[in-house]
């Protein structure tokens, strides 16, 4: 039973992948800095760290009501040094294999910006007006 089982899902998964479609992402991949990440799948994923930082970030910055732009720079600070950190000494990727460290640091960097400011007036307005 368990190998008729296993060997429709992977009838599924190369007939998904023939489709176009992508196969599954396994978690474990991203911490292992031996794994082979092809461009769209870095970007993918230093985009939503970023996205998941920005709410983060935005949520307490609201609710705490702190005000100004040195917590604007200080997200970006926070949100670039992670994002460096993330790629360059847990992943050990080859930057320039990416299209060097401007195109990896850039990944995601505009949306997340809406998305903080967005949660950060949104919270605070909410919560302190």
């Amino acid at each position: 039973m368990r190998e008729r089982k296993s060997s429709k899902v992977n009838s599924q998964q190369q007939q998904d992948h023939a489709n176009g479609h992508l196969i599954p992402f396994k978690i474990g991949k991203l911490l292992d800095p031996n794994a082979s990440w092809d461009k769209d799948q870095l970007g993918d994923v230093l985009h939503w760290i970023r996205q998941a930082l920005a709410l983060v970030c935005g949520l307490l910055w609201g609710a705490v009501p702190l005000v100004g732009g040195f917590w604007f720079i200080l997200f970006l600070v926070l949100s670039t040094g992670i994002v460096y950190g993330y790629y360059a000494y847990v992943l050990n990727v080859d930057e320039e294999e990416f299209g060097g460290h401007g195109a990896l640091l850039q990944e995601g960097l505009f949306a997340s910006i809406s998305l903080f400011l967005l949660a950060w007036i949104v919270v605070y307005s909410l919560a302190h007006f």
